[in-house]
């Protein structure tokens, strides 16, 4: 039976890299368009209907994409553009919505139960979409129903550019024919070893003792058997009271010294940077925050395309603590604040021509993972 008596809509832009390039190039219409890193060597970042009627997919080898398409054409993605284009579907979103969660730079969840008392809820979203249209030209999809998960899938097959409504009387109909790939959590592994089940679609899934899951699966073998059988009690938290990612550090002895401040600083945007990873999200506005020795304290923020990088923190934190720090007083404390969270895969990596980067990142969390976070630091952030 399901517990889940809410409204829940997930809404999801479509190609959403692809249709920015669109919006300010409307010559890339009705053509295939790989988007990543322009040489031989570079990912697929994100890649439109056409390409994808190829074979293309996001994460291929950009050498191997062009095999498969090879009149496509190549451009290589653009943060800063996409970021802009992310907030303002957000800033639409929030302005007409009761509680609204932003899952990622392209969806987002709204909880509109019972407003339907007011409003129906179909036509409520159907209102929504027309706005987000009308006033950012890009193309978007909604799923409506009980709880996330099955909104989430019914936004997949709303695809393209579509809208549809499952009832709670029709959410097993709509889900047990379906393959278990629609379902959320299910990656590459979990698909093989299902599949190695003998399970193919999610009815037959839904129909696997819970016990059996948990054996073969873990605790995420009990999620995924709820997820089958349209279960899903997971709340949409407001995006406004997402929780900021942040660090301090207070002086034994109050200090001038610029080279200790700055190497400090290194050292903390190193461990947010991987906390940040490590919860699989990017930020998208930095606060940098000093005391001085007479507690008078001083902070100041930059909004900056989505990322989880290093390298691109540590320039926007250092640039931030020059501008802060003109009163040459001695300094109590220094602190790193991230903020303006959302979930999301580094799609942003891909836009890169050689995956080195992508490559030592990951070596480097994986190091961490297994010796503890101190066990790997950049040498220009130590003594």
């Amino acid at each position: 039976m399901l517990t889940d008596n809410r409204t829940i809509v997930h809404f999801d832009l479509d190609s959403f890299f692809v249709s920015v390039e669109r919006l300010v190039n409307s010559k890339l219409n009705g053509k295939p368009i790989i988007i990543g890193g322009t040489s031989d060597r570079g990912v697929v970042a994100s890649c439109s209907y056409e390409a994808r009627n190829f074979g293309v997919h996001s994460a291929m080898s950009m050498k191997f994409a062009r095999i498969l398409c090879n009149d496509a054409i190549i451009i290589r993605g653009d943060m800063e553009l996409y970021s802009k284009y992310s907030k303002l579907v957000t800033e639409i979103i929030t302005e007409k919505s009761p509680l609204y969660e932003k899952a990622s730079i392209d969806e987002h969840y709204i909880d509109i139960t019972g407003m339907d008392r007011f409003f129906g809820n179909y036509q409520w979203s159907k209102e929504l979409r027309k706005s987000i249209i009308d006033n950012t030209g890009l193309p978007i999809s909604f799923g409506l129903s009980v709880n996330k998960t099955v909104s989430k899938i019914a936004t997949g097959e709303s695809k393209p550019n579509g809208e549809l409504q499952i009832l709670p009387e029709n959410v097993k109909p709509f889900l047990f024919p379906l393959s278990i790939k629609k379902i959320p959590m299910i990656g590459k592994k979990s698909y093989k070893l299902l599949r190695s089940m003998g399970v193919f679609n999610i009815k037959t899934l839904s129909m696997i003792p819970p016990e059996m899951m948990e054996k073969v699966m873990g605790k995420n073998g009990i999620l995924i058997w709820e997820k089958a059988n349209g279960i899903d009690n997971t709340p949409v938290r407001s995006y406004s009271e997402r929780k900021s990612i942040s660090t301090e550090r207070t002086f034994d002895k109050d200090t001038i010294d610029i080279i200790k401040l700055k190497q400090k600083l290194i050292t903390m945007v190193e461990k947010v940077a991987y906390q940040l990873r490590k919860q699989q999200k990017l930020t998208a506005c930095v606060t940098v925050k000093i005391r001085y020795s007479n507690y008078d304290t001083h902070t100041l923020q930059k909004h900056i395309p989505y990322t989880a990088f290093d390298h691109i923190l540590l320039k926007v934190v250092l640039e931030l603590f020059d501008k802060l720090y003109q009163r040459r007083m001695l300094i109590r404390l220094i602190g790193v604040r991230l903020s303006s969270l959302v979930h999301g895969s580094q799609q942003l990596n891909m836009f890169e021509d050689t995956p080195e980067m992508t490559g030592l990142y990951m070596a480097m969390d994986n190091m961490r993972k297994r010796f503890g976070e101190q066990s790997v630091k950049r040498a220009v952030g130590v003594k």
